[in-house]
């Protein structure tokens, strides 16, 4: 194990930083009861996150394993819900711990858990409504959001992986069900949901076709997509030949709507990340929103089907053992990664939120437990 632990008058103190905390041990499990996290106390800018050195550590549930972080990285997700995004669901409950992503070591074991052993190096990503994530020096996740990491990557690595993997899964897999030999459009591949989008399509034997930046292009065509259309400089409406088994919109304004819309196939399946499910509820409260959101929803299933007979949903991440594995046999084998353009330690996360937006870092951004100063990476070739 990576941590040290010290054992004075009967109890046990886990080095955590530079500091010891009081925790216990049971079994030949070390288990910390107190450690540092990052609150969301109130809604706002970078300047309302509070690096707290006294966090409690809940008891784990049956099917719940301890992880000590290693990396955590940052999500859009993180950013919006520390902006309000989510507000009817999270205010409520605040302050929050933010963070969904995270690559680190286990550190206990529930009692059901059967898949890990304490010492083991794992990885995964919380469901988007966790309450208590993973901007902590101990996370607790369930055992089918984790799964083993990959000793051919590092943790920082790894950590960038699993919540942009696991969306573009459940989108590719679970709902459009994509075979060998099909179709699929990315709109929006550059960024890290697009990109696992394209590398999973790829591995499934699809055909792929991305739109993007023109900084992604080259990394985009070297992940294995056919056709890489930089929409700043074409009409990707117009470059785009044929017609496509499924679209997964990662953009999601009216426009790409539209366009992904006619260059399915009947049949096929149009996926956006744009839901208005949280906007819906922010704007009404859950008692309202969420009935609107669902009419929303099923008058567009409806009227499309009807149009031109596609299948439309609103694609979201959730917890999937069976892909979460797959997901890191490709990452094993190098075929899926999400380059990480810049690490900040942990004590830095107002910056890294700084950072992030005011799109001063386009690519990801990793929070490191282990760093003691910012790391720029070399750039993906």
């Amino acid at each position: 194990m990576r941590w040290l632990l010290r054992k004075r008058n009967g109890e046990a103190f886990i080095r955590i930083g530079n500091k010891w905390k009081l925790g216990f041990v049971e079994c030949n499990r070390t288990v910390v009861t107190s450690c540092r996290a990052v609150l969301l106390p109130r809604f706002g800018g970078p300047e309302v996150l509070e690096l707290r050195d006294n966090a409690q550590v809940p008891d784990l549930k049956s099917n719940e394993v301890l992880v000590r972080a290693r990396a955590v990285s940052v999500n859009p997700l993180d950013t919006r819900m520390r902006s309000g995004y989510g507000r009817s669901l999270f205010e409520p409950l605040l302050p929050l711990i933010l963070g969904r992503d995270i690559s680190g070591e286990v550190a206990a074991l529930g009692g059901s858990v059967r898949s890990f052993s304490v010492g083991q190096e794992v990885f995964g990503a919380l469901h988007p409504t966790a309450l208590r994530g993973t901007y902590t020096d101990y996370a607790v996740l369930a055992e089918d959001e984790l799964t083993s990491k990959p000793a051919s990557i590092s943790h920082v690595e790894a950590s960038a992986i699993p919540f942009a993997a696991l969306t573009a899964w459940r989108a590719l897999r679970s709902t459009a069900r994509i075979k060998n030999g099909q179709r699929v459009l990315v709109v929006g591949g550059g960024g890290a949901v697009g990109f696992s989008a394209i590398q999973l399509a790829v591995a499934a034997g699809c055909h792929v076709s991305t739109t993007c930046g023109g900084e992604s292009v080259d990394r985009l065509l070297a992940a294995g997509a056919e056709q890489a259309v930089d929409y700043t400089t074409e009409d990707y409406e117009v470059a785009i030949k044929g017609y496509f088994d499924t679209v997964l919109d990662t953009i999601g304004v009216p426009e790409t709507e539209r366009i992904g819309i006619n260059l399915l196939k009947r049949g096929g399946h149009y996926m956006t990340l744009q839901g208005e499910a949280a906007s819906l509820t922010d704007r009404y409260g859950l008692a309202i929103g969420l009935p609107l959101a669902t009419t929303a929803l099923i008058k567009k299933q409806i009227q499309y089907r009807y149009s031109h007979g596609i299948e439309y949903w609103w694609t979201y991440m959730r917890a999937d053992a069976e892909g979460l594995d797959e997901i890191g046999r490709l990452a094993k084998a190098g075929k899926l990664k999400i380059p990480v353009e810049k690490t900040f330690p942990i004590t830095q996360v107002r910056e890294a939120h700084e950072a992030k937006d005011k799109r001063l870092i386009q690519g990801k951004v990793v929070l490191d437990f282990d760093e003691l100063k910012p790391t720029d990476h070399e750039p993906v070739q």
